[in-house]
């Protein structure tokens, strides 16, 4: 394993990160009523929790990055294609919520008549499309390869897969809850992980082969 800071704290880095994905979005669904996007993108109550959603996206990339550093030998080159698809992904559609987090808003206020614009077979729709397709197939393959490598549950590793998915869906709120929610799952598990890590090498006797071994 990996002793770089990234790889030694990436369960913290991991339930920040997935908690604000998560909280963000669900933050979004609440405040936010897409029948009327314009009215929604000057809306008080919506806005921090836009912003706070564009924000996420950086630290979700850390927080990858964090996790991959931990499974990167044992995933092997499986592991590395589904990192790089997944913070490809990451980072393109991170653009899209930096331009929704910080210019619609103004762009509500100053041209509200481009929320009326016809974007169908534009470059600027194909380059959306292939955003949340890398998005959703490089985290689903992430799971996966976590699963492969053992170095999360089962459990988990379905869990960030199928998350990884539903992320196709992950600029209309709620979508991005569950893979906030499965990061955030998967910091947990490697904090506790660690903790009984530090303990038993801490102290051996307590090994469950400590007893045999005497």
């Amino acid at each position: 394993m990996s002793e770089s800071p990234l790889s030694t704290h990436a369960g913290s880095i991991a339930v920040g990160a997935g908690g604000l994905f998560a909280a963000a979005h669900l933050g979004m669904f609440v405040t936010g009523d897409r029948s009327d996007l314009v009215a929604m993108m000057k809306d008080p109550l919506f806005l921090p929790f836009n912003s706070a959603y564009a924000l996420a996206f950086p630290l979700l990339l850390i927080a990858l990055v964090a996790m991959y550093e931990r499974q990167a030998r044992a995933a092997g080159g499986f592991g590395a294609v589904a990192f790089c698809t997944a913070a490809t992904g990451t980072v393109a559609l991170a653009g899209d919520m930096w331009f929704e987090g910080f210019a619609v808003p103004w762009l509500a206020q100053v041209a509200p008549a481009t929320f009326e614009a016809d974007r169908s077979g534009t470059l600027l729709s194909a380059a959306w499309l292939v955003s949340v397709v890398l998005f959703a197939l490089g985290w689903a393959l992430f799971g996966l390869a976590s699963w492969r490598a053992r170095s999360l549950p089962p459990a988990l590793s379905v869990a960030l897969a199928v998350a990884g998915a539903v992320g196709f869906q992950a600029a209309i709120p709620p979508w991005g809850v569950p893979l906030g929610l499965a990061v955030a799952a998967a910091g947990i598990w490697i904090i506790r992980q660690d903790r009984t890590t530090r303990r038993l090498k801490a102290d051996p006797d307590r090994g469950p082969f400590a007893a045999a071994s005497r």
